[in-house]
């Protein structure tokens, strides 16, 4: 899971606030409710934002390791099951 906490972070560091993003930097406070819920966001969104803030990326998000979600460990990496095909008489 990608956690966005290091932007709010950074941000209350900065002394920058959302409104300042919204109303003079042309931010959507639709994308940064997304943020807020660490939602899925573009890539140009953090690149943006990395601007803006003048910083680095592992200062707006980082990730946190998902454990409801793992995947099988017993499994081969990078196996994937083929359909055998049959010869038709």
């Amino acid at each position: 899971m990608i956690s966005y906490s290091r932007l709010w972070e950074t941000m209350e560091k900065k002394s920058i606030t959302k409104y300042y993003l919204i109303h003079y930097c042309q931010v959507s406070s639709g994308q940064l409710s997304r943020l807020k819920r660490n939602c899925y966001v573009s890539t140009h969104t953090i690149e943006m934002l990395c601007r803006l803030l003048s910083c680095r990326v592992e200062d707006i998000m980082e990730y946190r390791p998902d454990h409801s979600s793992e995947i099988n460990p017993t499994a081969p990496t990078g196996y994937i099951p083929r359909k055998r095909s049959r010869k038709k008489a």
